[in-house]
């Protein structure tokens, strides 16, 4: 515990599901947390709420990662708030499954703007407050390794994020920043309650949910979101002082 004492954390789409549990994590390692909300400006301020009242400090503040100007109001607000930036969790979001022929232009923008676009300026609006010693956590996937139908649009979005941890590691270690990305897996949200079904290979469709899961993790279970939370306070903590450029799997030995 302690980990993060004195620290200050932006967890962009931290209101619900994988991004709640990572708030709530960095609070209890220490961290004063500003938790991002889109739209849900109530259960942002549940979370604020849960924080509080377990000891640590916590605001809620709102913001659209797909507009560039909003992120730099999130990042600038937080400082305003808490005095400093110590570290960024960009795990805002959007998912998508469609077949090749009915992906339309729309469809793209929506999804990188949020996946790509969004998680690289916010990595660049965060670097511009960072001291030496900053962490920088995108969030991947291991939809960017692992093949699922009708699923590229999202895949590639998220190899994209990958692709940027590597190549934004040497030029942000010059200033002393660590930047790596998690690639979780299957995890229990209310968003992969959703799309469960379009993940399972179409051969596998009648089989029970549990039934497929072990078909596909080597623990032949989900994860938990605090269990997604606890890699990326490992990630960001002096634990990890040495680890930069990497998309570190939490995906319960998927294959």
């Amino acid at each position: 515990m302690n980990k993060l004492k004195e620290k200050v954390a932006i967890v962009t789409g931290s209101s619900r599901g994988i991004g709640r549990e990572i708030a709530l994590k960095l609070a209890q390692e220490g961290a004063k947390v500003v938790v991002n909300y889109r739209s849900s400006s109530k259960k942002a301020e549940e979370v604020v709420k849960q924080i509080e009242q377990q000891g640590g400090e916590a605001t809620a503040i709102q913001a659209d990662v797909s507009q560039i100007d909003q992120i730099e109001q999130l990042v600038s607000k937080a400082v305003e708030h808490f005095g400093q930036l110590d570290i960024m969790v960009s795990n805002s979001g959007v998912e998508h499954f469609g077949k090749l022929e009915d992906i339309t232009p729309q469809d793209f923008e929506r999804v990188f703007s949020v996946n790509v676009a969004g998680q690289l300026f916010v990595a660049q609006a965060a670097a511009r407050h960072l001291p030496r010693g900053g962490r920088i956590l995108l969030t991947s996937s291991v939809s960017a390794k692992i093949p699922v139908f009708y699923h590229t649009l999202y895949a590639a979005s998220k190899a994209a994020v990958s692709a940027m941890v590597l190549n934004l590691a040497p030029e942000l270690g010059e200033r002393g920043i660590a930047i790596n990305a998690i690639a979780p897996g299957g995890t229990a949200t209310d968003m992969a309650e959703k799309n469960a079904e379009l993940y399972t290979h179409p051969a596998l469709k009648n089989l029970p949910p549990d039934t497929v899961i072990k078909t596909m993790a080597s623990l032949q279970r989900m994860a938990q979101p605090k269990e997604i939370a606890a890699v990326v306070a490992f990630l960001v903590s002096d634990d990890a002082s040495y680890i930069t450029g990497s998309t570190l799997a939490a995906d319960g030995g998927m294959f």
